[in-house]
């Protein structure tokens, strides 16, 4: 009676510690989250650096820490402060009224057909007027939400900086001593080799095809969004492009719930060039760039199905906010990977059954079932 009573304090013991320890974790979660997905991302890179400084750890580490500061963290860094700057500034001059939207809905407004226009006034949504008064709102809500984001920023640079400075100096770890802890943490998880080679291989294949594949794939869609606004003069080509970017992580609506409106825009206005422009860049150029690019980065074994990927990133994205886009397809892939052990297991269960309640071979001679071609015909 002893062992089994001391066997389940210590699970209990084991279950009480990991918790705690997750719980002390938590206040630095995304720093530790994005630490362990950049570690999972550039561990290929980790062994050619191995292997080219002869194995010394240390200084493939450093040099690979260096790396991502240099093509992720600064990058990502100035971009979001540009960006929060010229959201800052459209949304003042949309409160000041220096941009006046409900002038560009009066104008596509007036292009529109007899007809159309006389469709919107029967179902009520002809009023101009409480259409500018709902923009006004909408605009005056997001200038507040932005500045007041931008001062948490600027309160919180004393903890931005801890975070990342926890962040990279995980990262160093986990490059350097990664391929043990992995194979340390393999042996602790309580399955089967034949499991956890298939749930562990597919939560690595998803998180690196999610960040690698989904995050180029979109920043690329955003930056030829931002591109052709730029080129079409259209105010804030950064904000948008950055709008674009983030959307097209999201399969089949994507960037074009931006491009697309002000396409139509400038075609109901007679800008027609300017439409056709921008037609043609949504539809050949970033539409090409998913099609081209994504299969390349992510691989067609590694793809979720893309009604799949949209819910889980909106789920995720709405319960972990901006980690949410790779915690939720990541969730869902090893839900159908685990499901799919399952099934397995179960059909090769049911095999085994048939196998077993099956006659043998000399049972199988002496009770022959009777068919068409054992059954002698009248005559024979």
């Amino acid at each position: 009676m002893g062992k089994p009573i001391e066997k389940r304090a210590f699970e209990l013991l084991l279950a009480g510690v990991s918790i705690a320890f997750v719980w002390i974790l938590l206040p630095f979660f995304s720093a530790i989250f994005w630490g362990v997905i950049l570690a999972l991302v550039f561990m290929p890179l980790q062994r050619r650096l191995l292997s080219l400084f002869g194995g010394r750890r240390n200084l493939a580490a450093i040099t690979n820490v260096l790396i991502c500061v240099f093509i992720v963290i600064i990058p990502v860094t100035l971009i979001a402060g540009s960006l929060v700057q010229e959201g800052t500034s459209v949304y003042q001059r949309i409160r000041s009224g220096d941009l006046d939207i409900g002038a560009y809905v009066e104008q596509a407004r007036q292009a529109l057909p007899p007809t159309v226009d006389g469709w919107l006034e029967s179902t009520g949504m002809g009023d101009l007027s409480q259409l500018r008064d709902r923009v006004s709102e909408g605009a005056a809500q997001g200038s507040q939400m932005l500045a007041s984001r931008a001062l948490s920023i600027g309160q919180n640079t004393l903890q931005f900086f801890v975070s990342l400075g926890i962040m990279l100096y995980l990262l160093f770890f986990l490059f350097r001593d990664g391929i043990p802890l992995g194979r340390r943490i393999r042996q602790a998880i309580p399955l089967s080799a034949r499991y956890k080679y298939q749930l562990l291989n597919k939560f690595i294949t998803v998180t690196r095809a999610t960040v690698k594949g989904n995050i180029i794939v979109a920043a690329t869609q955003g930056a030829i969004g931002g591109l052709a606004f730029w080129g079409l003069g259209i105010e804030a080509p950064l904000l948008w492009g950055v709008i674009m970017a983030f959307l097209s992580l999201l399969p089949a609506i994507g960037a074009a719930l931006v491009w697309a409106p002000v396409a139509l825009y400038y075609l109901m206005t007679g800008n027609i060039l300017d439409g056709v422009i921008l037609v043609f860049v949504g539809v050949v150029v970033i539409g090409l760039a998913d099609n081209f690019l994504r299969p390349i980065l992510v691989g067609k074994d590694t793809k979720l199905p893309d009604y799949v990927v949209l819910i889980s990133t909106l789920g995720g994205m709405a319960l972990f906010g901006i980690n949410g886009f790779v915690i939720g397809p990541l969730i869902a892939a090893l839900f159908i990977a685990a499901w799919d052990l399952f099934s397995h297991e179960k059909e090769e269960d049911e095999v085994d059954t048939v196998t077993e309640l099956s006659p043998t071979s000399s049972e199988t001679s002496d009770t022959t079932p009777l068919t068409p071609r054992n059954i002698k015909q009248p005559g024979e």
